[in-house]
């Protein structure tokens, strides 16, 4: 157990930046799934709503140290395949 007053400070810091990053880190996922969703749906226009939603959201975790910008990065490019493959329905 923490000892002096700076170790009990960064205690209590630490408790706090990592509730603020694991509902960060929850939110980037809630938006993931929408466009997981999106896409088995298999609604093209729908699924690009989603990942325009989610792109912003997970640049600010990179932004805030949450996740590691390469895993971003690697993400978006997969998800963006992936909605560009989806078939448009015949107009």
């Amino acid at each position: 157990m923490a000892n002096n007053a700076s170790a009990r400070k960064r205690i209590r810091q630490t408790e706090k930046r990592t509730e603020r990053n694991r509902m960060r880190r929850s939110r980037v996922r809630t938006f993931l799934r929408k466009v997981e969703l999106a896409i088995a749906g298999g609604d093209k226009a729908q699924a690009a709503a989603a990942f325009q939603g989610a792109e912003p959201e997970m640049q600010r975790a990179v932004s805030k140290g949450v996740l590691h910008r390469n895993t971003v990065a690697r993400k978006l490019s997969r998800l963006s395949k992936r909605i560009k493959a989806i078939i448009a329905p015949a107009a």
